[in-house]
């Protein structure tokens, strides 16, 4: 329906009644009211069923109520990993792809924004025409005609026989303005701007959580590391004391105390030695090239020196159960794709209703440049349309049960997401737990294992049991430290991911406001990479 109008000033009276009445309806909006969904978010366990208690192998931090904070990998205390996790929060290109993502969802809402305001376009014109020329006896001539636009437009020529009546040329000097606003009556554009708003705050918080995924790999990257480190140091020391017992024994052999036995089984326990010790290199190597990807360095220009496995578990807060979802960057992730998708449904019940907009045209036209802006030259036209759609084959039922289908899967995604967060946590207490305890009892069985072949050792240089004896010792004592380096490295890899699920030194303080996503993007954060 158009009920545009020309040249009526009571009419923009009219208008102007119901351009007000517009923005006064403009304060609706359709759709449902959101609110985060029940599940086990309201009512979180009192305590983490792993998490220790009476236990002297491992202590938690206290109060456990306290949260870890920014650099959490600092607690390790290792300069090492400090200098790499400084570097990988600026070059790693994961984090880098994560954050233009970041950068393109809130530029989504200023182009939602866009909608609340008038379009205004202009669109200057020359134009030069001539009409044909016609015979008094009805014949026409064979003269030309041409029509040119821009300031220097020429004139038309062209040749006429006798009697003939030469066309009228004609040109036209115009500006003219148009506009046109689509007011907001049913709250479309609002929630379409919200919809922007929660993806953009849904893109940060996957950012967040990329970032303490790259952060807890490259820990747990660094401390395989130097696990291999202190498995290298356990084989070179083993290979050492098997050179040295070779040599013993290929002396003995020499002198006719020893049998030749001996000194095979002596060759063949170095010779092993040497073998696993070589392996251990693959990878470290490898370990290695991953930290350098992780970093944004190619791995063949980067190289961590081997140095002693000294580090320990710290002592660090895990916190309760109910802050647990406000340190998960995950769970915020899902938890505003709800609130996304709920304000979809707002948009799709704003179809239902009849769309106004407002239009106007105006601007000046003349055949003479010099009168273009004279007040006779003027026109303007100004009328509001109402659309309304009346059949539509159910598309519009369709896509609002639709969205309703989308919401409600992210409402389950949302729940299996918290309940994968307390998972993870009792997972990684579990794991901390155990392997404390496993790791005390390895220590005991190393102290045993040496005992064991200071104990062979003697009692094969005094003649009384074969060399094999003591290489089956040292063997026990070799699998036995190999075992001791391997859950030392499993512990510290567990903490590390034990913080991870905790949500590292992250929480929902954190996640920009809808406000604050909605800010204008500087020119300087949007460049484009060479």
């Amino acid at each position: 329906m158009d009920l545009t109008r020309t040249n009526n000033r009571p009419h923009l009276l009219r208008l102007a009644a119901m351009s007000a009445l517009a923005m006064a309806l403009a304060g609706c909006r359709v759709g449902p009211k959101y609110s985060v969904p029940p599940s086990v978010a309201t009512a979180p366990p009192l305590a983490y069923k792993e998490a220790p208690a009476g236990d002297d192998t491992w202590k938690v931090a206290q109060p456990q109520d306290a949260m870890l904070r920014g650099k959490w990998w600092e607690i390790y205390n290792d300069p090492d990993l400090n200098a790499l996790e400084d570097k990988l929060n600026i070059d790693n290109q994961n984090i880098k792809q994560y954050f233009e993502n970041y950068m393109e969802a809130r530029t989504l809402i200023a182009q939602a924004r866009s909608q609340l305001y008038p379009t205004i376009g202009v669109a200057p014109s020359y134009s030069r025409t001539q009409s044909s020329s016609t015979l008094s006896s009805g014949a026409v001539s064979s003269g030309t005609s041409s029509t040119g636009t821009g300031t220097g437009g020429t004139g038309t020529t062209g040749g006429t026989s006798a009697g003939a009546t030469t066309g009228k040329q004609v040109q036209i000097f115009s500006i003219p303005f148009t506009g046109s606003w689509e007011p907001d009556l049913w709250g479309k554009v609002r929630n379409t701007i919200r919809n922007a708003q929660y993806n953009a705050q849904l893109s940060e918080a996957d950012l967040e959580n990329e970032r303490l995924t790259e952060q807890a790999s490259l820990a747990t990257y660094y401390f395989e590391l130097r696990g291999q480190d202190a498995l290298i140091d356990v084989y070179r020391k083993s290979v050492d004391a098997d050179q040295k017992a070779l040599d013993a024994n290929q002396g003995g052999y020499e002198a006719g105390t020893t049998d030749q036995i001996s000194v095979v089984e002596a060759r063949n326990t170095l010779q092993n030695a040497q073998a696993s010790l070589t392996n251990l290199l693959v990878l470290r190597a490898q370990y290695q090239h991953a930290i350098a990807t992780l970093i944004g360095q190619s791995a063949s220009t980067f190289t961590l020196d081997a140095k002693p496995f000294n580090a320990t578990v710290p002592v660090f807060p895990i916190g309760v159960p109910s802050q647990l979802l406000q340190r998960r960057p995950d769970v915020a992730a899902a938890e505003r794709a709800m609130a996304a998708a709920n304000a979809e449904i707002g948009v799709a019940d704003a179809a239902y209703y009849p769309t106004l907009t407002l239009s106007g045209a105006g601007g000046a036209e003349s055949s003479v440049f010099s009168k273009l802006f004279n007040a006779a030259s003027r026109y303007w036209s100004v009328g509001p349309t109402v659309d309304e759609t009346i059949f539509d084959g159910g598309l519009r039922r369709a896509t609002v049960q639709q969205y309703i289908a989308t919401y409600n899967a992210d409402v389950a995604s949302y729940r299996e997401t918290v309940l994968t967060a307390f998972q993870q946590v009792e997972d990684q207490l579990a794991a901390e737990r155990v392997l404390t305890q496993q790791l005390t009892q390895q220590q005991s069985a190393a102290q045993s294992a040496q005992q064991y072949v200071d104990l062979e050792q003697a009692r094969y240089d005094t003649g009384v049991d074969p060399y094999v004896d003591v290489v089956t010792a040292q063997l026990t004592l070799l699998s036995d430290l190999q075992a001791l380096a391997s859950l030392n490295t499993s512990r510290m890899t567990a903490s590390v991911s034990l913080i991870e699920a905790l949500g590292g030194g992250w929480d929902a303080s954190q996640l920009a406001t809808p406000a604050q996503v909605s800010k204008k993007i500087g020119k300087a954060d949007l460049v484009k990479q060479p």
